[in-house]
């Protein structure tokens, strides 16, 4: 029987990367509008090979890419891509489909649910809170609370201690296979992966379940538990 659930955020609850395209094409436009001289493409590409280099959560990324490529900020650019970011973020931040529905039946059947993220901790809560998810999680358990990253797994020991349940009884769910699964299955965790976050074109996940959309994580917890009720049945009748 499943007694807990723990959740990736990024492009397992929310859609980051539709997020994070939108924003930077955001700012590449503001940039470009108060006067850099640099087609909108190559500016993309420019701010994501640094991304790639320096972490996708990095907030200097527009001061890293200025200094780069001139030597020197200029902040009327450095502001306009700010601010084009900011406003493209917040009206592209959304979860995918059936989230909260599905997170509040899992409530209602008693699973408790939490987050493990690799992000900073300001972050993820502020993209919790934006989409008002933070009534579902028993806590949220981020890389400055753990300190390691997934597949390490010591986010997952800490997460399985503060829920009170055992592997067996426990799932994870979540869209990086070398991360996600990985990590929760060298603790015999339950694992789900969320193919219709995938970025990485994953062939083989290795996960115990694949879901294509979040809300069949419901017939997976129910399926458990039919499971452990006939198991009940039979052990009566004996």
């Amino acid at each position: 029987m499943i007694k807990a659930i723990i959740f990736d955020l990024d492009n397992t609850l929310m859609n980051f990367m539709k997020m994070k395209q939108a924003a930077v094409e955001a700012a590449a436009d503001a940039m470009i509008d108060a006067g850099i001289k640099m087609k909108k493409q190559e500016l993309i590409d420019k701010i994501y090979s640094v991304y790639w280099k320096e972490g996708i959560e990095d907030q200097q990324i527009f001061d890293k890419v200025l200094l780069q490529e001139f030597g020197y900020i200029d902040y009327k650019i450095l502001a306009a891509g700010i601010l084009g970011y900011r406003r493209a973020k917040e009206a592209n931040l959304c979860t995918y489909p059936h989230v909260h529905l599905t997170l509040t039946e899992l409530m209602k059947r008693g699973i408790k649910m939490c987050v493990v993220s690799d992000a900073p901790r300001l972050p993820v809560w502020m993209r919790i809170i934006s989409l008002n998810l933070q009534h579902y999680f028993e806590f949220v358990l981020t890389f400055d609370d753990t300190k390691e990253k997934k597949p390490s797994p010591k986010p997952f020991l800490m997460a399985l201690e503060r829920l009170g349940t055992l592997p067996q009884e426990t799932m994870m769910v979540g869209d990086w296979a070398e991360r996600d699964i990985v990590g929760a299955k060298q603790l015999n965790i339950i694992t789900v992966f969320a193919r219709y976050g995938d970025e990485f074109n994953t062939q083989n996940s290795g996960a115990d379940y694949e879901i294509d959309d979040i809300i069949q994580i419901l017939e997976i917890v129910d399926s458990f538990k039919e499971k452990n009720q006939l198991l009940l049945f039979s052990d009566k009748n004996k």
